[in-house]
């Protein structure tokens, strides 16, 4: 697996990357529980990560065109392609083994009504759920999964 984003003119080739990096922002505790609830039930390591406030994050924001003033949203960049806010959320549920499958059932309702819900969860995260001062450092084992 890839943990370091490198190229000589600063962009990855798609095929360099990791299938599945999730975004975050990294100071989020909600944001950091979703990222720990991955980990938890992603035990075939399919999913790699980057706090959107990383190197690596920026990285990916500025090569992906996404805004980078702002870590309002929670991105799956899934073999190339960018899924943003409910969308990615359910992307993921979708990779994940057993039952939360289902949950991406839910990728029938319309993508406006989806958003709508999650902006104000993500308006509110930090006042519900508490922030933190700079991002969680995992253990070793699951630091391999984190790009730097």
């Amino acid at each position: 697996m890839h943990t370091h984003l490198k190229s000589k003119k600063g962009w990855l080739k798609v095929a360099d990357m990791p299938e599945r990096i999730v975004l975050f922002d990294g100071v989020c505790n909600f944001c950091d529980g979703a990222v720990q609830f991955i980990i938890k039930h992603d035990p075939e390591g399919l999913f790699s990560f980057a706090s959107l406030q990383s190197d690596a994050g920026g990285k990916l924001l500025k090569q992906y065109q996404l805004p980078s003033d702002h870590f309002d949203s929670f991105i799956l960049i899934e073999n190339g392609r960018v899924y943003q806010k409910s969308t990615a959320a359910l992307h993921v549920v979708k990779s994940l083994p057993g039952l939360w499958r289902a949950a991406s059932a839910l990728l029938i309702i319309p993508r406006p009504l989806r958003d709508a819900i999650y902006s104000v969860i993500a308006k509110n995260r930090y006042k519900w759920f508490g922030q933190k001062s700079e991002c969680t450092i995992p253990g070793p084992e699951i630091r391999k999964r984190f790009l730097s």
